[in-house]
């Protein structure tokens, strides 16, 4: 938790964490959308639904044709991976930031890790 603080700027922070909740929200819709129909009237499914719309709306026009509907968030979701590994690294000045040096999952892994390990 406190690799990330110390060593990076605030505002590279605050941008990972809301691509990597964008992009988690995307996979989450996808894995809800194997149990329950996208119109489920079921609260999770609901706000899954309305958070990522405006978001795949955005992406359509990118989007291809062929992609069953279902896992078009994962599509979309693909893009704010790429921007988070390789865009905001190269911003910052790093060639590769590697695996699990995002802020946002090396603090997740690490609270898993104070739960579990050792």
């Amino acid at each position: 938790m406190d690799f990330a603080f110390q060593a990076l700027p605030w505002w590279i922070i605050i941008i990972d964490y809301v691509l990597g909740m964008v992009m988690w929200t995307l996979i989450g819709r996808v894995a809800m959308n194997f149990f329950l129909p996208i119109d489920s009237q079921f609260f999770f499914m609901k706000i899954f639904v309305r958070m990522t719309d405006p978001i795949i709306r955005v992406f359509r026009p990118i989007t291809p044709g062929f992609l069953a509907p279902p896992l078009i968030p994962l599509f979309v979701a693909w893009f704010f991976y790429m921007v988070r590994f390789y865009i905001m690294p190269w911003l910052m000045g790093y060639s590769v930031m590697g695996m699990l040096s995002f802020p946002l999952e090396s603090e997740f892994a690490a609270g898993l890790y104070s739960l579990f390990g050792k």
